[in-house]
């Protein structure tokens, strides 16, 4: 199973900064099974220029949960997955830092979407993810809010990227196998699905 992460923050360093927008999608490789996105309230200042960014305003964050009020939620859901995320550092940093100022220890894989997608699509000009979405037909709006909920946002869109991207990765490997029809797919699937986490680091 796996989690697809997408945050906001107030700036790109997990020790001097927080976390002002969550969302999580839970993925089987084949469809959404659960999702969640909260707004995080912080008492740090968000840079005028990140605000313009994500839109996102510290009067939107003034009744929004704190990061430990929605932590053990958000364990729950991240234990026992793949944390899946766009420059995946980035997002697990921030994630694990603040589960652990919590009492939780986030001990997970990790797949990076960047260097899947270098693996399984070579050579395209970019592996940004507005760029990836177009790539994949993934349509894409509200492209700096983390936001789930109404299906936009770039967590949602991960997820609709990581199940165009394992497609992918599937009809390649049956095509290197010679494999046709759908008996060879039950002969690969094991297969293609190791080396679909193959990319992952570990914790």
């Amino acid at each position: 199973m796996y989690a697809i992460v997408d945050i906001e923050t107030t700036g790109g360093y997990a020790a001097n900064n927080d976390i002002t927008e969550l969302a999580i999608v839970l993925h089987d490789g084949q469809k959404i099974v659960d999702k969640y996105q909260s707004l995080i309230r912080t008492d740090r200042e968000i840079p005028r220029y990140i605000q313009v960014l994500t839109g996102i305003t510290p009067a939107m964050l003034r009744t929004a949960p704190r990061f430990s009020e929605i932590a053990p939620k958000v364990y729950e859901l991240l234990k026992d997955k793949v944390f899946v995320a766009h420059n995946v550092n980035f997002d697990f940093s921030f994630i694990k830092h603040n589960l652990e100022a919590c009492g939780f220890d986030l001990d997970v894989s990790k797949l990076c979407t960047v260097r899947l997608t270098r693996k399984v699509f070579p050579g395209l000009p970019s592996y940004s993810l507005g760029n990836l979405c177009r790539q994949l037909d993934v349509p894409i709006t509200q492209r700096h809010r983390a936001g789930c909920g109404d299906g936009c946002g770039a967590c949602g869109h991960g997820a609709g990227a990581c199940a165009n991207v394992e497609n992918a990765e599937r009809a390649t490997s049956r095509k290197q196998a010679g494999v046709d029809g759908d008996g060879g797919r039950r002969r690969i699937r094991h297969g293609d699905r190791g080396a679909f986490v193959s990319c992952d680091e570990r914790v």
